[in-house]
């Protein structure tokens, strides 16, 4: 197969065959689905489905992130005819692979979507497929760590992020994205001692114990030294991984909810994101973008490839058995 395909391929959201390899119809037309997997709710056989999550009532600054799902499918079909740069297999061609859509849930009972979100995840987690997750604001990666804790038992947590959200709150019924790790801490679904935070640059004087290594220590380091680091941490444990889009820049990510000056750049993430092949990844997220704020869609293209690498990383403890 190669691009000139393109002149019998087209809508493959839709219209492909099977759930594997990858796609060639024209980036700029088409139905938009993430990398141009198929659209099923069908989980049989299925490995991995990407999920979105249109939900930002806990913003702290600018709203706009129940958008990102959206913009991140749409920038993701400039990906979708090459594999990942940089690895020595393709996860597309490897494992099955569909785009689950939308969780759906009532945008005015706010009090009613964390355990939507929970049930969404539970299902595809007990029809034996894994989830990689597009926000959505921060928060919803809670309710997601609730349904893999069931299943794994406490996790480690990978939290790509400018934030620790990790503040003190202890009313476990509240929407917050600032405090949901906090609670996840406290209600042993992440085990702190082998979790780690990367890219940290704002203050919180009680991380929980969970391990930090902040945007400064990544600058001088470098990304090998921090993969490292994050290795000796995880071990072999489950490892839930979120990428919190304002762990970059501005510069590289101006499109989010709340920007934070001496982030990482996106060339520091994607190599951080592929020497991390290894670690025992059993899902993730990527939350946060915020397209209203970034007219460029430079925020969704880096939205895009790091989910794109999460899946990468995914497949490769995979294919190890």
């Amino acid at each position: 197969m190669a691009l000139e395909d393109a002149k019998n391929q087209v809508d493959e959201a839709f219209t492909r065959k099977d759930m594997r390899g990858c796609s060639f119809e024209n980036t700029f037309g088409g139905a938009t689905s993430f990398l141009r997997r198929r659209y099923s709710k069908d989980l049989t056989d299925v490995d991995i489905a990407v999920t979105g999550v249109p939900f930002d009532q806990a913003v702290t600054n600018r709203p706009g992130t129940r958008l990102g799902p959206r913009a991140i499918r749409e920038a993701s079909t400039l990906q979708a005819f090459d594999p990942p740069y940089g690895w020595d297999y393709c996860v597309l061609d490897e494992f099955s692979i569909v785009d689950y859509g939308d969780v759906a849930f009532d945008y005015a009972k706010v009090s009613d979507f964390p355990d939507a979100l929970t049930n969404h995840i539970r299902g595809i987690l007990n029809a034996g497929a894994a989830s990689l997750a597009l926000g959505g604001d921060h928060y919803v990666t809670f309710p997601i760590l609730k349904a893999y804790a069931e299943k794994y038992g406490p996790l480690s947590l990978l939290q790509f992020d400018a934030h620790t959200d990790t503040w003190a709150d202890d009313d476990m019924e509240r929407i917050d994205h600032g405090t949901m790790f906090y609670k996840a801490v406290k209600m042993g679904l992440v085990d702190p001692a082998r979790s780690v935070q990367v890219g940290i640059r704002t203050v919180n004087e009680d991380p929980l114990g969970v391990n930090i290594i902040d945007a400064r220590e990544v600058h001088e380091t470098g990304p090998a030294a921090v993969v490292e680091k994050i290795k000796s941490i995880l071990g072999s444990n489950p490892t839930y991984v979120t990428f919190d889009i304002d762990c970059l820049d501005p510069a590289f990510a101006p499109g989010t909810g709340t920007p934070v000056w001496g982030g990482l750049s996106s060339g520091q993430a994607a190599i951080i994101l592929r020497d991390l092949a290894g670690i025992n990844m059993v899902g993730g997220d990527v939350v946060e973008v915020s397209p209203p704020f970034d007219t460029t869609g430079a925020t969704a293209i880096a939205g895009a490839h790091v989910a794109t690498e999460l899946l990468q990383i995914w497949g490769a403890t995979r294919r190890k058995g």
